[in-house]
């Protein structure tokens, strides 16, 4: 059984057309990202079955869902898809047990993989359970079908947004059952979101979509650091590093995490000595220096200049940096990096203020 997603799809809704062919990872979260209007809930939707069409190409870690040129086209309510919407629906007439058994009852007993008890606890709604849903905030209301879709024992989940309805605490609530549920299942997971931090805290692949165009997709950090298509997620392009916690500085209330580029102080979250850590650095908050310098910046690196690009206004310019096993972006004025006389494979410094480190 071959592992990976496979989509071919070239659909025409009236005056919108989405294009898309990807060859995906068959595990970890693939964040699918764009504009309004760009094509993310009608990918979501054909991928689950709901958006008819003959055509196009669909194949989910060894299974053929959907194949136009050999007429196969598994209906919505065989497709082992869990999705969880932007407004999730309970029945009022279910207490919170009621609706998470609901959703366990469609599989049969010998083929769930996802068990009662593992979801409870998962999503830590043990104490909702005889609870109403109608009393229920927007934060529980999403982790309760959150583990309704996995209580589907779905074989892929798709996450429309399912964060948007919230205010920032509900957010702050949800986000780290996410995060466990891509440290912990082995189901891959499609995350529609406008919202950059959730993308950068979240994803392994990035798929952006543009007027129904894929505009480019990738693993993440490499997504992120191409300069031929500056990806902004929210106000500014940046990287996104995998490490792990190294270090704890109490007397300063810092914390040394080890990357592919180097060692990195960021302020402390309180994680545990080697536990993972995602970290953001924004191309704004990085300076660069042709030569070593005493300054008041924790977080100063060997690095070597890749490539230089015009940025989105004439008096700026973009650097991307390999800063050892890791590249990251730097925005700077074209006079500093004129001056600079900066070029490509030029050996350089790299400036990255801890306070800035998300």
């Amino acid at each position: 059984m071959s592992a990976g997603i496979q989509i071919r799809l070239h659909q025409r809704l009236g005056a919108f057309a989405l294009d898309a062919e990807l060859d995906l990872p068959g595990r970890g979260v693939i964040a699918v990202f764009g504009p309004s209007g760009s094509g993310k809930t009608t990918l979501l939707r054909w991928i689950a079955g709901l958006q008819p069409t003959v055509d196009g190409v669909l194949r989910v870690n060894g299974e053929c869902w959907q194949d136009g040129a050999s007429r196969i086209r598994v209906p919505a309510h065989r497709r082992a898809v869990g999705y969880v919407f932007q407004h999730t629906v309970l029945f009022p007439h279910l207490d919170v047990r009621g609706k998470l058994e609901f959703g366990l009852r469609r599989v049969p007993a010998g083929a769930r993989r996802v068990a009662l008890a593992q979801a409870v606890e998962m999503l830590a709604i043990a104490h909702l359970l005889d609870r109403a849903t109608h009393g229920l905030s927007g934060g529980e209301r999403q982790r309760i079908g959150i583990a309704r879709a996995l209580l589907t024992s779905p074989r892929l989940l798709l996450l429309d947004e399912p964060l948007a309805a919230l205010d920032l605490a509900r957010k702050q609530e949800v986000l780290p059952y996410l995060e466990r549920l891509h440290a912990e299942l082995d189901i891959p997971v499609f995350y529609v979101s406008h919202a950059p931090d959730e993308v950068a805290r979240l994803a392994d692949h990035l798929v952006l979509l543009e007027a129904g165009q894929l505009r480019a997709e990738g693993p993440l950090g490499a997504t992120l650091a191409r300069l031929d298509l500056p990806i902004r997620l929210g106000e500014d392009a940046g990287v996104v590093l995998e490490g792990r916690i190294a270090e704890r500085d109490m007397h300063w209330q810092l914390a040394r995490v080890a990357t592919p580029a180097g060692a990195l102080w960021v302020r402390d979250g309180g994680q545990a000595i080697g536990q993972a850590a995602r970290i953001r650095i924004l191309a704004r908050d990085v300076s660069v220096a042709r030569v070593l310098q005493h300054s008041s910046i924790l977080n100063t690196l060997p690095a070597q200049v890749c490539e230089i690009a015009s940025d989105s206004h004439p008096a700026l310019t973009l650097l991307r940096l390999r800063v050892g096993q890791a590249e990251v972006l730097a925005r700077l004025t074209r006079r500093s990096a004129d001056e600079l006389a900066l070029a490509a494979g030029n050996t350089v410094w790299v400036q990255i203020k801890a306070v800035a480190v998300l």
